[in-house]
């Protein structure tokens, strides 16, 4: 009855909406067959990597637990990073640690990323440091600098989810595919679109239906339910490949704060009162909140100190932030989070939070699971259709020679 009435009333919009469709099926087509292989892999590594730390925390205990010394209380940090510094290779200095997500005995680990020099191929490294003896209890290649099998067993995920072991080109790559796999979305969500009102049929799975007709459903309904975090996912993996072009973009729509800058000069080893009172001030900008990571210049002793879980940012439901101090005076010089900055500032806060699912806790983790997991579903599904109707076409061609 609906399709009767719109082929009546619009038969020639109608036309052209089916015109433009087969136009926008063929670019939908090409870019599943030219690329679709590519995101199945993008994706199923990602739904790895959403259990990441985990994963690796069962994998390596050692690098995450360790032994309580004697009153169990933590060193000054002052001690922990010159530990971490002296096990380093030389020239290795920029560094991020991990903070213990869990009170008790947990290790600092440090992570090393783009070293300047190092005794064997390595490109990052760990090294896992006692806060209770500040003795480095483990270490670690987690990238290594040209083997893929040598990388520790998230690394190698990691490095072939966002660049496909192809280094900075791969990263190059991939940040491009991001964009082909959000028009092949897009263009997915068109020729999903019911152009005559039959909403039942494209949100369900026919029951009973023939092989052809059941790899239809399951390759629109896959689509259809993963669409609002696929488009997600691959807007933040736009942002992590294409940094600057995102936030070229960005800026068009809304300015930026520009990275904060330390001035001063700071000493090789600052003063363990300064260190720990400047942290003591960042917990105190996010009472309640818990520690997530540090990330710092060992040459420079710069900062910056972020948290999560924090109660006064719930309402803004991304409850994470970070503040980056001066750790020569122990003054808070910038706060990235939510309540401050343009929303430009805020929009690229969200990225990281809604490409791990961290955002929305274990439901937005799940969420992101499963997306991914559509990718290669949709791929082979898709794959399948096209051999279907390649079948039928030639199967129509011989009954008319």
């Amino acid at each position: 009855m609906v399709q009767h009435m719109a082929d009546n009333i619009f038969p020639n919009r109608l036309k052209a909406l089916k015109v433009r469709r087969k136009l926008w099926l063929n670019v939908h087509l090409w870019l599943g067959l030219g690329f679709g292989l590519f995101l199945a892999v993008i994706g199923l590594t990602g739904s790895v990597l959403v259990f990441w730390y985990e994963l690796d925390e069962a994998l390596n205990p050692g690098l995450y637990e360790a032994a309580l010394g004697n009153g169990a209380i933590r060193k000054p940090f002052d001690e922990i990073i010159a530990v971490a510094k002296q096990s380093a290779p030389k020239g290795w200095d920029s560094v991020w640690l991990n903070a213990p997500h869990e009170s008790g005995n947990y290790v600092f680990g440090f992570y090393y990323p783009n070293g300047n020099a190092s005794p064997e191929p390595a490109e990052s490294l760990n090294i896992a440091v006692n806060p209770y003896t500040a003795e480095a209890v483990g270490q670690r290649i987690f990238y290594h600098a040209w083997n893929p099998l040598k990388h520790s067993l998230v690394g190698f995920f990691f490095k072939l989810h966002y660049a496909l072991f192809l280094g900075d080109t791969g990263v190059i790559i991939v940040g491009m595919m991001a964009v082909l796999f959000f028009v092949s979305v897009m263009t997915g969500l068109i020729l999903w679109w019911p152009l005559t009102g039959k909403w039942k049929r494209v949100l369900t799975i026919k029951r009973r239906a023939s092989s052809e007709r059941f790899n239809h459903d399951l390759h629109q309904s896959a689509g259809f339910y993963s669409l609002i975090v696929l488009l997600a996912l691959l807007i933040s993996g736009m942002y992590f490949n294409l940094p600057d072009q995102f936030r070229w973009l960005v800026e068009r729509f809304s300015a930026l704060t520009p990275e904060a800058q330390v001035q001063s000069v700071v000493k090789s080893r600052v003063n363990a009162n300064i260190l720990e009172s400047a942290l003591s001030k960042a917990q105190n900008m996010y009472p309640g909140g818990k520690p997530q990571y540090y990330s710092f210049n060992i040459a420079t002793l710069t900062f910056i100190a972020c948290f999560r879980d924090i109660p006064a940012l719930r309402r803004y439901v991304l409850d994470s932030g970070c503040v980056v101090i001066d750790p020569s005076n122990g003054n808070i010089v910038q706060v990235q989070d939510p309540a401050h900055g343009s929303a430009g500032d805020v929009f690229m806060q969200w990225q990281w939070p809604l490409h791990s699912g961290q955002a929305f806790g274990w439901t937005g983790r799940i969420l992101v699971f499963i997306s991914g997991l559509a990718c290669p579903m949709l791929f082979v599904t898709g794959v399948i259709r096209w051999l279907q109707k390649r079948r039928a076409k030639r199967h129509i061609l011989k009954r008319h020679v």
